[in-house]
């Protein structure tokens, strides 16, 4: 019995039958079944019978793509892949059921042969993690790799990362990276064993995004959740909206950048962007992590988070207000107390679209003069990662809050369809 043949397992009386896979785990056997999904079969007390013998050359196949993939053609771009865990770099560990994440790139480039001709492919990993392990630390990582790449003479370079912190870590390369070629972070909200997997739809895309025109930090995912096309969001501009659609994605505020047509490789842009080689590589790391967000509900204890805000000793703070940004008119004197202290306070809206004014209502008014400042439509989330960038990097983070660095802020906040 070896991976490719084809069998049917009894085990407590459930009879499942299919192609017999590779398995990371000694004492589970997984069977690809015939409608796509993979199930994992505890060995122990498990009756195999062996239908028919290497239907499918599980090892052969793989190599034979790897081959592929890898061979050079000078008339190919060079897209560096590189990974940093989550669903699109993940499989089912048969022990727990659970998704984790330990495919390298070369194993994306292996599980997804329709990447192959399309570049000459670079492979490097970064980290090896799911997205909601992701830390400042490790972007600093991230950008740097990326840079040796850009360096190193790659076109275009795609990541891929978690979905559940995509949003952050797209926007911090935005801020630490002045980049003269696309850089398309992409990733899967459903693991590749399943048939409704968005993975290899999401990576071709991210792929021709990464040939394209646009240098910018993008987020390249589905754009509905039929597999047509994907959407290109601006890294700094874009939000997961959705725990579990393959089109969780969606640009605030605006339509996205641009599409990926996934039949004809057609890469469309409806709005302006920064051009291919436009900028010089520039790359500027250093983060200021003593920045804190905060979630203003009603109910908050004003004294008890005007203590922890004293005692966490932060040089920034992001507040998400309500509507056109606002709080508890308690809480107004601590902030202003924050800002005596040297510490930046800048307010965002927990509201999905439109932008934060201050001068509206007493409150909003009572903050300004506080020395809050206002960040207009820029995300909160975004807001965060762009306060601990510009806290190290601009001479006067107060000011930069106030302004679009990266494509954050937009001038106006209309409806759209």
């Amino acid at each position: 019995m070896n991976p490719g043949d084809r069998v049917r397992v009894e085990r407590a009386g459930v009879t499942n039958e299919g192609v017999l896979m590779p398995s990371s785990t000694p004492d589970h056997l997984v069977v690809k079944l015939d409608g796509g999904y993979n199930v994992g079969i505890a060995r122990e007390d498990a009756d195999v019978d062996v239908l028919e013998s290497d239907v499918y050359d599980v090892e052969s196949a793989q190599s034979e793509s790897a081959a592929s993939e890898i061979a050079f053609d000078d008339d190919l771009p060079t897209i560096s892949l590189i990974s940093t865990g989550g669903t699109i770099a993940s499989t089912v560990d048969y022990r727990t059921g659970a998704v984790t994440a330990q495919f390298d790139a070369e194993d994306v480039l292996r599980a997804v042969p329709d990447l192959a001709a399309r570049a000459n492919y670079r492979g490097r990993v970064v980290t090896n993690i799911l997205s909601e392990n992701m830390t400042p630390a490790v972007w600093k990582e991230l950008a740097e790799a990326v840079a040796e790449e850009i360096r190193a003479g790659a076109d275009g370079v795609v990541v891929m990362h978690g979905t559940d912190t995509m949003q952050f870590s797209a926007s911090a390369l935005s801020y630490m990276l002045d980049t003269p070629v696309p850089i398309v972070f992409t990733g899967s909200q459903r693991s590749a064993d399943r048939p409704s997997s968005d993975n290899v739809m999401n990576a071709v895309c991210a792929v021709e995004a990464a040939k394209a025109d646009a240098a910018e930090v993008l987020v390249c995912m589905h754009g509905s959740t039929s597999d047509d096309a994907c959407a290109l969001h601006r890294g700094t501009r874009v939000r997961k909206n959705h725990t579990s659609r393959r089109d969780a994605f969606e640009t605030v505020g605006a339509e996205p950048l641009g599409t990926v047509d996934y039949d004809t490789e057609t890469v469309e842009f409806r709005r302006a962007f920064a051009e291919r080689g436009a900028v010089d590589l520039d790359v500027s790391l250093e983060l200021n992590e003593d920045v804190d967000l905060l979630k203003f509900t009603p109910g908050l204890d004003v004294d008890r988070y005007a203590a922890m805000l004293r005692d966490a000793d932060l040089d920034g703070l992001v507040v998400e207000g309500t509507g056109l940004g606002h709080v508890h008119t308690d809480l107004i004197p601590v902030l202003e107390d924050l800002v005596d202290d040297g510490v930046v306070v800048a307010m965002t809206s927990q509201c999905l679209e439109g932008r934060v004014c201050d001068r509206v209502y007493d409150t909003g008014r009572d903050l300004l003069d506080a020395g809050v400042v206002e960040t207009g439509d820029t995300l909160p989330g975004t807001a965060k990662v762009k306060l601990m960038w510009a806290l190290e990097h601009c001479e006067d983070p107060a000011d930069a809050m106030e302004r679009s660095l990266a494509g954050e802020l937009q001038q106006r906040s209309v409806p759209w369809t």
